[in-house]
């Protein structure tokens, strides 16, 4: 009998996703190492030696959603390097993974605003970094208060699920609610936090979007 290959990466990425499934369903108080290892399907003491306690698997459970959220967001780009992500895509990548992710989203959302350290965020540490340089261009209005705005940016796009899916009840008809958010978040923004002139192509999508949403709204 050929001798089963460890793959510690491949165990470490199942405990995660047996402790993000976990998290959806039963919140922080009801996760535990042990009922996560049994979803997992993988030995109790395996999983004790990937995460000791309960705040281990916790931190690192918040911390791989939030390099989820990165990725869906952001994919592969560097804040580091001063690039400046397209700010419609941002809007409608974050109100879509919040549509499709909505507890999961909510835990990380509340680990995050609730920790002394939210730098550590893999997510939160690049949003607020290019907000932070957005704010400081010639692009803003002046008088921006950039982690203010990110908190309530934030706030907004995974709470506006719990409206969407009380009223949406097919899959479609929530990507049609995720895609109303971020138009008016983007809307929003263009009249407050950006300066219309500076993105002039956005401003008038934003504003056709706008015209026949209301349109198809009031028949």
């Amino acid at each position: 009998m050929q001798r089963r290959k460890r793959d510690p990466e491949g165990t470490r990425l199942a405990i995660l996703e047996a402790a993000g499934t976990l998290l959806a369903k039963d919140g922080p108080e009801g996760l535990s190492v042990s009922q996560v290892a049994q979803l997992a399907g993988v030995n109790r003491g395996t999983a004790y030696q990937h995460f000791p306690t309960r705040e281990q698997l916790l931190e690192a459970t918040t911390a791989w959603m939030s390099e989820r959220l990165r990725q869906a967001v952001f994919g592969g780009g560097n804040p580091e390097k001063g690039e400046m992500p397209n700010a419609q895509d941002v809007a409608e990548h974050m109100a879509e993974f919040a549509m499709e992710n909505p507890e999961l989203g909510r835990v990380w959302l509340f680990e995050v605003l609730s920790s002394n350290r939210p730098a550590s965020d893999p997510f939160w540490n690049e949003y607020r970094a290019h907000f932070e340089r957005f704010a400081q261009s010639d692009m803003a209005q002046p008088g921006i208060d950039a982690e203010v705005h990110s908190v309530m940016m934030l706030i907004s796009t995974f709470l506006w699920p719990v409206f969407a899916r009380a009223h949406a009840r097919t899959a479609k008809e929530r990507q049609a609610m995720a895609k109303r958010f971020s138009s008016e978040m983007l809307r929003l923004s263009l009249h407050g936090t950006m300066r219309p002139e500076k993105f002039p192509d956005l401003d008038a999508r934003i504003t056709k979007q706008v015209g026949a949403s209301v349109k198809k709204r009031s028949k």
